[in-house]
């Protein structure tokens, strides 16, 4: 199997592996990861990769205000046994935000992991966006757990899991806790989306067992906030 150089660059895509069967790439903040429609939205994370490697095909993806590692198969094949391994939660995922407030854990405990299970639906009146909804709603699961607290600005750098992979999970959940992310055009309101230049939502840590050799595959991008 071939591979680039850790952070390769290639017409405009941030390469963090690559090899014959996959793709791990790091999308900016404010890219598509598919295109969109109209001709203003054909500029996209799988258009740019496709460009360079014409078998890349999307496995996940990410909303567009969000940056971090996305991973991509080459070949229909790799594509089926990648989406099988997110349908199972093989893949493992983590993101970093930072919140408005003082988020502070159940127990109490600096460091300590907590939860939130909270069902979420979409909301069709207002769409794209997505609401909590005990009655229609997915059950939906994020761990979560505070890296730093900042007592003056009164902001929270927090770690999250999300164990299921619903719309907008994370910005709903953290929403719904009273603290949104930073820069948040959907679920935040006006003063806290003014606190930041862009979501500060970023997806850093990555993985997964390879398909074709089963080992351990990890990859990790800190957070550019």
């Amino acid at each position: 199997m071939s591979a680039d150089p850790p952070r390769a660059a290639h017409a405009g895509v941030d390469c963090v592996h690559a090899d014959d069967t996959l793709l791990v790439l790091d999308k900016p903040a404010g890219l598509l990861c598919v295109p969109g429609r109209g001709p203003d939205k054909q500029d996209s994370l799988s258009m740019r990769a496709q460009a360079v490697w014409p078998d890349a095909l999307i496995v996940h993806r990410l909303d567009q205000p969000t940056s971090g590692l996305v991973l991509m198969a080459r070949g229909g094949a790799m594509q089926r046994a990648l989406s099988h391994a997110f349908a199972q939660r093989l893949v493992h995922k983590r993101y970093q935000a930072v919140v408005a407030g003082l988020l502070r854990p159940a127990g109490g405990s600096a460091g300590e992991w907590s939860e939130i299970a909270l069902p979420i639906a979409a909301d069709w009146e207002r769409r794209p966006l997505r609401v909590v909804d005990a009655g229609r709603g997915q059950a939906s699961l994020t761990r979560w757990r505070v890296l730093a607290h900042d007592e003056a600005g009164g902001t929270t750098h927090v770690e999250l899991e999300p164990v299921t992979g619903r719309t907008h999970q994370l910005r709903v959940h953290l929403a719904a806790l009273g603290h949104p992310i930073l820069g948040d055009a959907l679920y935040a309101d006006a003063a806290t989306q003014a606190r930041a230049p862009r979501l500060l939502l970023h997806a850093c840590a990555l993985g997964f067992g390879h398909p074709l050799h089963g080992g351990w595959c990890a990859y990790a991008s800190p957070p550019p906030f």
